[in-house]
């Protein structure tokens, strides 16, 4: 009976295996498609007879892209967007969420509720009158404009997330950095912020994707093609019904760079902060 209950045990195992190898591999596949269809010539990609690696490998659609298009402008853009939206929202989430979850003040809950409603509204439904909005104080076709509508989306979410994670810490930290003359900023930079610093992770990866990936908001608001982000940046690689393949892939490659990179640095905490998330929050 136990050798029975033992193999059934195994069997189970790799099938859990086979099915995690499966799904790994359905994950993958795209982006190595992209790196090898990156490294193909232009006839190749077009020619009979699809090939899982390139027959005569180059990187003629990279040097395309670094000498006779605007991807480094659209990289650059993306860049300074992703980075204000992460640190102003850092900094403006973390304020917000301990004075909700600490301090008692008129309106808090309702505060904290709004922070949740503000964040399930569609993008679809705020992009005009956000437009409006940019274009009366002047903010449109500007990466200015374009982070503060992305902050519209981040903070509320953070600041919700925050909450919870603020609120897992024990009181009696604060009380006693209070009693020996600490202030309340103090007491959130010297011991509350480092505490926190998976919850931290969490919410700088997250305003940093979504303001890396956004389309919507990026090609209403900037048609100038000066301040154009990647995601709209690559229409330019489109003309007419003709796609530029090689190039685009290319540009897909190094795109998908920078979230990885910020993931690495801090999947530690990430890992962290998202499992005490899921336990406290």
């Amino acid at each position: 009976m136990i050798k029975t209950i033992e193999g059934q045990d195994r069997l189970w195992r790799w099938i859990g295996n086979a099915v995690l190898v499966v799904l790994v591999a359905w994950t993958l596949l795209p982006f190595y498609w992209m790196f090898a269809t990156s490294l193909k010539k232009h006839k190749e990609i077009y020619g009979m007879g699809t090939t899982l690696w390139p027959r005569d490998p180059t990187l003629e659609s990279y040097r395309i892209l670094f000498f006779e298009t605007d991807y480094m402008l659209f990289f650059a853009n993306s860049m300074k967007t992703a980075m204000s939206t992460t640190a102003v929202t850092v900094v403006v989430a973390s304020l917000a969420a301990y004075a909700i979850a600490r301090l008692d003040f008129p309106g808090r809950s309702l505060i904290a509720r709004g922070m949740v409603y503000t964040y399930l509204v569609p993008q679809s439904l705020l992009f005009i009158p956000l437009f409006t909005i940019l274009v009366a104080v002047g903010l449109d076709n500007s990466l200015t404009g374009l982070s503060i509508a992305y902050m519209g989306f981040t903070i509320p979410f953070c600041t919700w997330l925050l909450m919870g994670y603020f609120m897992s810490i024990p009181v009696e930290l604060e009380e006693a950095a209070l009693v020996d003359g600490c202030s309340r900023l103090g007491v959130l930079v010297r011991i509350i912020l480092p505490i926190s610093l998976p919850a931290l992770a969490v919410i700088a990866f997250f305003s940093f994707t979504l303001a890396w990936n956004e389309y919507l908001y990026a090609v209403v608001f900037n048609s100038n093609p000066s301040v154009r982000t990647i995601p709209t940046g690559l229409n330019d690689f489109i003309t007419e019904d003709v796609f530029f393949w090689g190039p685009i892939m290319g540009s897909t490659v190094l795109t998908v760079i920078p979230p990885l990179i910020v993931y690495f640095i801090f999947q530690r905490w990430l890992v962290t902060g998202l499992t005490m998330g899921a336990v406290k929050g």
